[in-house]
């Protein structure tokens, strides 16, 4: 596939309208989406997105904060706000080395990370974790996370939890 002329300008004119690489592609025929874009790149073309994709920014702001609103709504915020009372034992940091039965064994960071621990708060009896780690760890089987369960479903769950630990 050579790139004409005459499919150089189609390109230039789409890309200015806003057409993303997929469209332009199908409309000019013969060329991929890849292609489009390496051509793109190589005209510098590039920067004509942007102009683009700033809209898109606030229209995706937007949208996103409607999600934000509904997962505050979400069952794991209300598990949080359950669970955490103002005499919950903090985060105790701990290395990989000063792990035992008695710690809460949730990673948190990335191993990769010079500040990566463990929790380190007191965990549960028969458990690896602390009471709010023990909540992520274990799922209900058939429950998806953001699933609009009812009210008074979750201090139940929370409460099985509990008395299972």
């Amino acid at each position: 596939m050579s790139w004409t002329e005459e499919k150089v300008s189609k390109l230039k004119e789409l890309w200015g309208k806003g057409n993303t690489a997929s469209q332009i592609a199908e409309i000019i025929g013969g060329i991929s989406r890849n292609a489009v874009i390496g051509k793109a790149h190589r005209l510098n073309l590039s920067a004509k997105i942007k102009t683009r994709s700033v809209s898109t920014v606030q229209n995706n702001a937007q949208s996103n904060e409607k999600r934000n609103n509904i997962k505050k709504r979400g069952r794991r915020n209300k598990f949080r706000s359950l669970i955490i009372e103002n005499d919950f034992e903090p985060e105790n940091p701990k290395q990989l080395e000063e792990l035992d039965e008695t710690v809460c064994k949730w990673p948190i960071g990335h191993p990769n990370e010079a500040s990566f621990y463990f929790c380190g708060r007191k965990s549960l009896k028969d458990f690896s974790y602390c009471k709010l780690h023990l909540l992520y760890a274990f799922q209900p089987k058939g429950k998806k996370d953001e699933s609009g369960e009812k009210e008074e479903d979750i201090p139940q769950f929370i409460e099985k939890k509990i008395k299972s630990a």
